[in-house]
């Protein structure tokens, strides 16, 4: 099993989680092994050549990239290119995937590290420990990968309320007791409580969102299970969605919450928006006592505090709030390494 210091984040394919995890500290960037969910409009390699992540290792899901998409964009080219950048790359294995999809995968698993990761959703892949059976067997004989090449991700996906939550919980247990029967490299348990669109939430004042996936990992209380989540956004996945010009917004984590900060005053200018948003953060109880020393992201929310030039743009407001998410997770979990 996992020492439970590993963190797996789940994150989208975008500048902002790039830019985070270009940021890590050497300690942080030993004990997190990013798993980066691929977008079929974002091509991701441009942003991994410019924001270099500092984990030991990258995670990639191509489970929403269609088998029928560009050549380019497929495991097998992606793996190429990324041994060349010398960025290490883990694929992650879907049981829902192909035959031709699960023989790349394990092809570009041996082409780095032979390491992947199966990532199993419970609720859609397997209902009993027969099916799990049934789709594991098939996605390690296909990828010709063993058990102890193998990270499993059990991803419990959204985490609504409290009444979900014991419910998720639950099922975790489940999973976990079939889990114990696999001699896995290691195992995580993953859910994500964060609402998938904030727009309706008061502005102008911290509102509390309870985080609710990090209260089912903590009460499963199950030794050598490792950490994973959503980072600071919604398992909902909301592909292909226009973006839309945003509100200065941070989302805050703490122990028990994320204190979502969404600035509509000091009139229209954004910067004056983001500076006073910043400098009410860094007031507030929320705010660590290590200050700007926290992380990477909270240097940068300090010094936006203090100045009202450069106030960013949602990517950066992601890439602080994704910052400061990372580095309170690792102070929450024992000090080991992935």
């Amino acid at each position: 099993m996992t020492p439970t210091g590993a963190y797996r984040p789940i994150l989208r394919p975008r500048r902002g989680e790039l830019t985070a995890l270009a940021h890590l500290t050497a300690e942080d960037a030993g004990r997190v092994l990013p798993i980066v969910e691929l977008d079929p409009t974002i091509s991701i390699l441009p942003l991994i050549r410019e924001l270099r992540p500092r984990s030991e290792a990258l995670a990639l899901d191509f489970g929403n990239v269609p088998e029928q998409a560009t050549a380019a964009d497929q495991p097998l080219p992606v793996a190429e290119r990324l041994a060349r950048l010398g960025v290490a790359m883990v694929p992650v294995l879907r049981p829902a995937e192909s035959g031709r999809r699960l023989v790349a995968h394990g092809l570009a698993a041996r082409m780095h590290r032979r390491h992947a990761v199966l990532r199993l959703q419970p609720h859609a892949d397997a209902g009993n420990p027969a099916q799990a059976d049934a789709v594991t067997d098939r996605v390690l004989a296909t990828t010709a990968l063993e058990p102890h090449e193998v990270d499993l991700l059990i991803d419990l996906a959204e985490t609504a309320c409290l009444a979900h939550a014991d419910e998720v919980e639950e099922r975790a247990r489940r999973v976990l007791r079939w889990a114990r029967t696999m001699p896995w490299r290691s195992v995580s348990v993953a859910s994500g409580a964060m609402p998938p669109n904030l727009d309706d939430l008061p502005t102008d004042r911290p509102v509390a969102v309870g985080r609710l996936d990090a209260r089912v990992w903590a009460r499963l209380g199950e030794p050598g299970i490792g950490y994973a989540d959503y980072g600071v956004t919604s398992p909902v996945r909301r592909l292909g969605v226009q973006h839309h010009r945003q509100l200065p917004t941070l989302r805050y984590t703490t122990e028990r919450d994320w204190w979502i900060y969404r600035w509509a005053r000091r009139g229209g200018r954004s910067d004056d928006r983001c500076h006073d948003l910043c400098r009410t953060l860094v007031t507030s109880p929320q705010w660590p006592a290590a200050g700007a020393r926290f992380s990477w992201g909270d240097a940068e929310i300090a010094r936006r505090a203090r100045t009202a030039r450069g106030a960013g743009s949602s990517a950066s407001w992601i890439a602080w709030g994704t910052s400061h998410h990372i580095s309170h997770v690792l102070r929450t979990l024992p000090e080991r390494s992935i």
